[in-house]
């Protein structure tokens, strides 16, 4: 084989690994500040709901991973945990719980997107006046840029969700 052509194999090589170790960097990077587990548990002390993210989803994956308590209030939407860092996060409420990205596309004209995720070490998410939380019945962490599912929690029973 050429020598011009292993250096430039090399190179194309270095670049692709650069660039995909900057996509998952630069989420980190420019990430503001986490509340801490003290301001997240303050604010949220009658929360109407509660719900677990877990790693071991079915559409959860080692670089996409949600773990820890989320709390469900009617004005916000908090989560004391930890979540693998990636670019575009939202949240999602959905009628029924989903732990796929096959199973939340499904469903994804039938949910509410409440916002952006933007720390990975716990959030706070205001939820719009016109999303109703007792509608809903799972939260779902959902990367928008790559349609890559993160992770979800239930935190009431569809069957008492009114939608």
């Amino acid at each position: 084989m050429p020598r011009w052509l292993i250096l430039a194999a090399t190179h194309i090589a270095a670049a692709a690994a650069g660039f995909a170790g900057g996509i998952y960097m630069l989420p980190i990077l420019t990430a503001p500040v986490s509340p801490t587990e003290a301001v997240l548990r303050s604010s949220t002390p009658e929360a109407l709901y509660s719900g677990r993210l877990v790693r071991d989803l079915a559409g959860s994956d080692l670089l996409h991973w949600g773990e820890g308590e989320v709390r469900v209030l009617p004005l916000r939407i908090a989560h004391i945990g930890r979540l693998s860092p990636g670019p575009d996060y939202k949240l999602y409420l959905t009628p029924h719980f989903v732990d796929t990205e096959e199973a939340f596309l499904a469903i994804k004209d039938a949910s509410a997107r409440v916002g952006d995720v933007k720390t990975f070490n716990g959030f706070i998410v205001e939820v719009p006046a016109d999303i109703d939380v007792r509608d809903y019945s799972t939260v779902v962490i959902w990367c928008e840029a790559f349609a890559q599912f993160i992770s979800s929690a239930e935190y009431q029973p569809p069957r008492q969700a009114r939608k």
